[in-house]
Protein backbone atom coordinates (compact mmCIF):
# COMPACT_ATOMS: atom_id res chain seq x y z
CA UNK A 1 0.00 0.00 0.00
CA UNK A 2 1.74 3.13 -0.99
CA UNK A 3 1.84 6.04 0.84
CA UNK A 4 -0.79 8.57 -0.86
CA UNK A 5 -3.60 7.17 1.64
CA UNK A 6 -1.48 8.57 4.80
CA UNK A 7 1.90 9.56 5.28
CA UNK A 8 4.18 7.55 6.84
CA UNK A 9 4.08 7.92 10.63
CA UNK A 10 1.34 9.62 10.80
CA UNK A 11 -1.74 8.50 13.28
CA UNK A 12 -4.73 8.14 12.53
CA UNK A 13 -6.87 9.65 14.94
CA UNK A 14 -9.85 7.42 16.40
CA UNK A 15 -12.14 10.24 16.48
CA UNK A 16 -12.03 10.49 12.47
CA UNK A 17 -12.75 7.16 11.81
CA UNK A 18 -16.45 6.49 11.51
CA UNK A 19 -17.64 2.90 11.94
CA UNK A 20 -20.95 1.64 10.15
CA UNK A 21 -22.53 -1.29 8.35
CA UNK A 22 -20.96 -2.19 5.23
CA UNK A 23 -22.35 -1.07 2.11
CA UNK A 24 -22.30 -3.17 -1.56
CA UNK A 25 -19.89 -0.81 -2.97
CA UNK A 26 -17.51 -1.33 0.16
CA UNK A 27 -17.00 -5.08 -0.58
CA UNK A 28 -14.03 -4.64 -3.39
CA UNK A 29 -12.23 -2.73 -0.54
CA UNK A 30 -13.35 -5.03 2.19
CA UNK A 31 -11.93 -8.18 -0.51
CA UNK A 32 -8.95 -5.89 -0.70
CA UNK A 33 -8.23 -5.74 3.29
CA UNK A 34 -8.78 -9.59 3.37
CA UNK A 35 -5.92 -10.53 1.12
CA UNK A 36 -3.61 -8.81 2.45
CA UNK A 37 -4.55 -10.18 5.81
CA UNK A 38 -5.21 -13.72 6.03
CA UNK A 39 -3.73 -16.83 4.09
CA UNK A 40 -6.96 -18.23 3.10
CA UNK A 41 -9.65 -15.70 1.37
CA UNK A 42 -13.69 -15.93 1.42
CA UNK A 43 -15.08 -15.75 -2.13
CA UNK A 44 -17.23 -12.55 -2.42
CA UNK A 45 -19.96 -14.96 -2.00
CA UNK A 46 -19.38 -14.88 1.25
CA UNK A 47 -19.63 -11.03 1.85
CA UNK A 48 -22.37 -10.98 -0.88
CA UNK A 49 -24.24 -13.40 1.75
CA UNK A 50 -23.06 -11.79 5.02
CA UNK A 51 -24.35 -8.23 3.20
CA UNK A 52 -27.95 -9.15 2.70
CA UNK A 53 -28.15 -11.37 5.99
CA UNK A 54 -26.04 -9.51 8.39
CA UNK A 55 -26.19 -6.05 7.57
CA UNK A 56 -26.16 -4.76 11.72
CA UNK A 57 -23.24 -6.78 12.27
CA UNK A 58 -21.52 -6.68 9.57
CA UNK A 59 -19.26 -3.31 9.94
CA UNK A 60 -16.42 -1.27 8.35
CA UNK A 61 -13.93 1.13 10.09
CA UNK A 62 -13.74 4.23 7.53
CA UNK A 63 -11.10 7.17 7.23
CA UNK A 64 -11.77 10.25 5.02
CA UNK A 65 -14.18 7.95 2.90
CA UNK A 66 -11.30 4.83 2.64
CA UNK A 67 -12.71 1.62 4.00
CA UNK A 68 -9.64 0.69 6.44
CA UNK A 69 -10.88 -2.30 8.32
CA UNK A 70 -14.03 -4.90 8.98
CA UNK A 71 -15.46 -6.99 10.88
CA UNK A 72 -18.17 -9.94 10.14
CA UNK A 73 -20.16 -11.23 12.65
CA UNK A 74 -23.80 -12.89 12.97
CA UNK A 75 -25.93 -14.12 15.91
CA UNK A 76 -25.99 -18.20 15.77
CA UNK A 77 -29.21 -20.01 16.89
CA UNK A 78 -27.92 -21.03 20.43
CA UNK A 79 -27.05 -17.40 20.91
CA UNK A 80 -23.68 -17.29 20.73
CA UNK A 81 -22.47 -13.99 18.45
CA UNK A 82 -20.10 -15.77 16.12
CA UNK A 83 -16.97 -13.31 14.82
CA UNK A 84 -15.99 -14.84 12.00
CA UNK A 85 -13.57 -12.19 10.23
CA UNK A 86 -11.79 -8.82 11.16
CA UNK A 87 -9.04 -7.07 9.76
CA UNK A 88 -7.28 -3.67 9.47
CA UNK A 89 -5.74 -2.62 6.28
CA UNK A 90 -1.65 -3.14 6.71
CA UNK A 91 -1.36 0.49 6.59
CA UNK A 92 -3.64 1.67 9.78
CA UNK A 93 -2.64 -1.41 12.21
CA UNK A 94 -1.78 -0.35 15.37
CA UNK A 95 -3.62 2.19 16.04
CA UNK A 96 -6.85 1.12 17.58
CA UNK A 97 -9.25 0.34 14.61
CA UNK A 98 -9.58 -2.71 15.19
CA UNK A 99 -10.39 -2.31 18.87
CA UNK A 100 -13.10 0.15 18.06
CA UNK A 101 -14.33 -2.68 15.44
CA UNK A 102 -14.04 -5.40 17.75
CA UNK A 103 -15.70 -3.09 20.71
CA UNK A 104 -18.26 -2.22 18.32
CA UNK A 105 -19.44 -5.70 16.85
CA UNK A 106 -19.50 -7.35 20.70
CA UNK A 107 -22.01 -4.24 21.64
CA UNK A 108 -24.15 -5.05 18.89
CA UNK A 109 -24.37 -8.82 19.35
CA UNK A 110 -25.32 -8.25 22.71
CA UNK A 111 -28.09 -6.33 22.09
CA UNK A 112 -29.38 -8.53 20.34
CA UNK A 113 -29.03 -11.39 22.38
CA UNK A 114 -25.80 -12.94 22.65
CA UNK A 115 -25.27 -14.86 25.96
CA UNK A 116 -21.29 -15.20 24.81
CA UNK A 117 -19.13 -14.54 22.20
CA UNK A 118 -17.15 -16.84 19.96
CA UNK A 119 -14.03 -16.99 17.60
CA UNK A 120 -11.33 -18.93 16.02
CA UNK A 121 -7.87 -17.88 15.65
CA UNK A 122 -4.73 -19.29 14.33
CA UNK A 123 -2.53 -20.16 17.31
CA UNK A 124 0.16 -18.27 15.66
CA UNK A 125 -1.52 -14.94 15.29
CA UNK A 126 0.10 -13.80 18.66
CA UNK A 127 -1.02 -10.38 18.06
CA UNK A 128 -5.07 -11.16 17.65
CA UNK A 129 -4.66 -13.39 20.75
CA UNK A 130 -3.53 -10.69 22.87
CA UNK A 131 -6.04 -8.19 21.48
CA UNK A 132 -8.98 -11.07 22.30
CA UNK A 133 -7.46 -11.87 25.41
CA UNK A 134 -7.65 -7.72 26.52
CA UNK A 135 -11.28 -7.80 25.75
CA UNK A 136 -11.98 -10.66 28.08
CA UNK A 137 -12.05 -13.52 25.29
CA UNK A 138 -10.49 -17.07 27.15
CA UNK A 139 -9.08 -19.68 24.86
CA UNK A 140 -11.35 -22.56 25.26
CA UNK A 141 -10.40 -25.42 23.26
CA UNK A 142 -7.24 -26.32 20.33
CA UNK A 143 -8.56 -27.15 17.32
CA UNK A 144 -6.27 -29.67 15.31
CA UNK A 145 -5.86 -28.48 11.65
CA UNK A 146 -8.19 -26.37 11.33
CA UNK A 147 -7.30 -24.08 8.82
CA UNK A 148 -6.39 -25.11 4.97
CA UNK A 149 -2.53 -25.24 5.62
CA UNK A 150 -3.06 -27.81 8.67
CA UNK A 151 -2.33 -24.96 11.21
CA UNK A 152 -4.34 -25.34 14.56
CA UNK A 153 -6.54 -23.04 15.66
CA UNK A 154 -7.92 -21.73 19.06
CA UNK A 155 -11.45 -21.36 20.00
CA UNK A 156 -11.85 -18.29 21.93
CA UNK A 157 -15.40 -17.27 24.61
CA UNK A 158 -16.39 -14.29 25.90
CA UNK A 159 -19.25 -14.60 28.38
CA UNK A 160 -21.96 -11.80 27.41
CA UNK A 161 -21.84 -10.74 30.94
CA UNK A 162 -18.67 -10.48 31.73
CA UNK A 163 -18.28 -7.76 29.10
CA UNK A 164 -17.21 -4.00 30.63
CA UNK A 165 -17.72 -2.07 27.27
CA UNK A 166 -13.51 -1.79 27.04
CA UNK A 167 -11.12 -1.59 24.51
Amino acid sequence: MSSRYREAGVKVPLAMVVIRPVRLFDIPEVMRIERASFREEYPRGVFLTFLESNPDTFLVAEYNGRVIGYVMAYLRPDLEGHIMSIAVDPEYRGMGIGSALLSEVIERLIKKGARYIGLEVRVSNLGAIALYERFGFRKIKRIIGYYADGEDAYYMLLPADEWGGRN
